[in-house]
């Protein structure tokens, strides 16, 4: 199943195949500043607001409002 990032309910950027290449986008647009790791214990790595979760396939598409911070001008 793949996997996207969403800020609440609403999807942004594309979905990805694993949970770890979300993690990846949302590091490459700087919304964190480390990737979590599985074995470790930690607190929240995202604002409140955003989350990874898993889509289905037909949930591939992001909401066409739905903006990662830099593509908000």
């Amino acid at each position: 199943m793949p996997y996207a990032l969403f800020d609440g309910d609403r999807q942004i950027g594309s979905g990805f195949p694993t949970e770890a290449d979300v993690w990846k986008q949302a590091l490459d647009c700087r919304l964190i500043s480390d990737v979590p790791v599985a074995d470790e214990a930690g607190g929240q790595v995202l604002s409140a607001h955003y989350h990874v979760k898993e889509i289905g396939e037909e949930s591939c598409s992001p909401d066409p409002a739905g903006k990662l911070p830099e593509e908000i001008s």
